[in-house]
């Protein structure tokens, strides 16, 4: 999966679960904090969102900004993790 796919799901996911005046808003590389789109509970939802469609786990300590308050930052964060916790290949019978 590469960037524009994730950054797509993420974006998708924002426009469904969160009130959005204007779309234009959840641009990739804004904030959705200052925009107000989503808050300190929306930050939450996010992050389940995340572990459950891309099967990582967001630790405490990456609870930041830099990797959870734009669309752009939630993809490239995603990317990140998944390239250093590769998904084992199952051996075939």
């Amino acid at each position: 999966m590469d960037l524009e796919e994730v950054k797509q799901q993420i974006r998708s996911f924002v426009l469904a679960n969160f009130y959005v005046a204007d779309p234009a808003q959840a641009s990739d590389g804004r904030s959705l904090l200052e925009q107000g789109i989503i808050d300190s509970t929306g930050v939450l939802e996010i992050i389940s969102f995340v572990e459950g469609t891309f099967g990582i786990t967001v630790e405490d300590q990456e609870m930041v900004p830099a990797n959870l308050d734009s669309i752009d930052g939630i993809a490239r964060f995603i990317l990140r993790k998944q390239a250093a916790f590769p998904a084992p290949v199952l051996a075939s019978a």
